[in-house]
């Protein structure tokens, strides 16, 4: 495991970054103590759910958004 100063952590955080995805582990020190370890994320990072469902389960719109806004501004004025 490579291990790197704060300061240069941030001098070289690319660097640091380029050899955790090849698979490295990074740990970072803090006066001689270590305070924390860069690794890679288990598994694959989720991805965002499709929204077909909900825009299916709205009803329809029975105004233009431009109608419904301008009748709000009128009715907030008096």
């Amino acid at each position: 495991m490579k291990e790197v100063s704060v300061r240069d952590a941030r001098e070289q955080l690319s660097s640091i970054l380029k050899a955790v995805e090849r698979g490295e582990e990074v740990c970072i020190l803090r006066r001689g103590r270590p305070v924390a370890r860069v690794v890679r994320p288990v598994g694959n990072p989720p991805g965002f759910r499709s929204r077909a469902d909900l825009r299916q389960s709205l009803p329809a719109m029975r105004e233009a958004a431009v109608d419904t806004v301008r009748a709000l501004r009128e009715t907030e004025r008096y």
